[in-house]
């Protein structure tokens, strides 16, 4: 369970614990996943899992799966060497694994090539009001400040934000078009009392291109 206010003030539950033999079942799943599939790996990994447990399922996978880590700290640091097609620090998480803080989108710039340098294969850095930057695999950089609107609830749009790349990567595998579907997705839900329908987030994209 998470509480989070608009102010950032966040509570997070403890994870619970798991067995080797049921993180193995787990294991045993990922087998059923296939090229173009996608498999999301998201939150703090439980303390009774090692923090390289998100790897360790990237290794079970099948090729062309692609893999999407949003998880922080030294759990995002242990999936490089699975080179993730996508993460997504914030500029907060991405300025505390390098030990700078990150003001604005440029500075987030060669922080975010540093975790492609590193195995990221795509960098989606989310900045709150400020916006976004992607670092994409094929050498662009794409950035934009939040569209127009009015803050009502923060909860969860970070994760609409990975959902909204992912779905508009799918639609058209084009870069510059997911980054914008991921950003109309998690403003949208910013906007709303919960999580932004369909609609919202195209009416959004639309503004924004």
């Amino acid at each position: 369970m998470k509480l989070q206010s608009v102010e950032g003030t966040e509570i997070n539950g403890q994870g619970p614990d798991i067995s080797g033999e049921k993180f193995e079942q787990l294991s045993e799943r990922l087998s059923d996943l296939a090229a173009g599939d996608v498999l999301f790996l998201s939150g703090s990994i439980p303390a009774s899992l090692p923090q390289d447990t998100y790897l360790r399922m990237m290794e079970r996978l099948s090729a062309g799966v692609l893999t999407v880590v949003d998880v922080s700290g030294e759990g995002l640091v242990k999936t490089m060497p699975g080179h993730p097609f996508l993460v997504k620090p914030n500029q907060h998480e991405l300025g505390e694994l390098f030990g700078v803080t990150l003001a604005d989108r440029a500075s987030v710039i060669p922080y975010a090539r540093k975790m492609q340098e590193m195995g990221a294969r795509n960098v989606l850095v989310s900045m709150a009001g400020q916006g976004a930057v992607l670092l994409a695999e094929d050498g662009s950089v794409f950035e934009s400040p939040v569209p127009a609107g009015s803050l009502i609830n923060g909860v969860g749009a970070g994760d609409s934000m990975v959902a909204g790349f992912m779905a508009g990567w799918l639609e058209k595998q084009d870069y510059e078009h997911a980054f914008y579907m991921g950003m109309a997705a998690g403003s949208a839900t910013a906007f709303s009392e919960g999580l932004a329908a369909g609609e919202e987030i195209r009416e959004l994209y639309r503004r924004m291109r």
